[in-house]
């Protein structure tokens, strides 16, 4: 297999296809904007209960994991929407299973959050 050869350009516009898909996201995901508000209000507690800077790593970790794992699952759910338009208990399974992956996401990242923040609030 011979590979490419390393360029700036396409580093570039792979940057912009990235950004397109951040935005793309935001226009197709309702529940993007429920993340975004989510993390509005936890980086306003870091900046509130001035955080460590171990308790910043951990809520930036935990933060971009969800949104990570939101974000494939949106590609995985599009995706087997593309392949297969009609009800089928395949597909069903497969956005079942990616969905899961972001509640169990969401979960690590509130029980993070309340390790980190119910002592401050308290």
């Amino acid at each position: 297999m011979k590979t490419k050869q390393f360029s700036l350009r396409s580093r570039i516009r792979s940057f912009r296809f990235a950004l397109q898909g951040i935005v793309d996201f935001f226009m197709l995901e309702h529940n993007a904007l429920i993340h975004l508000l989510a993390t509005v209000l936890v980086l306003a507690g870091v900046w509130y209960y001035r955080l460590t800077n171990n308790e910043v790593a951990i809520v930036l970790i935990v933060t971009g994991f969800v949104w990570g794992v939101e974000l494939v699952n949106t590609a995985i759910e599009r995706l087997a929407d593309f392949i297969h338009p009609e009800q089928h208990d395949s597909i069903k399974l497969i956005k079942d299973l990616s969905a899961a992956a972001v509640l169990i996401a969401a979960f690590t990242a509130v029980a993070a959050g309340a390790f980190i923040f119910i002592p401050k609030i308290f």
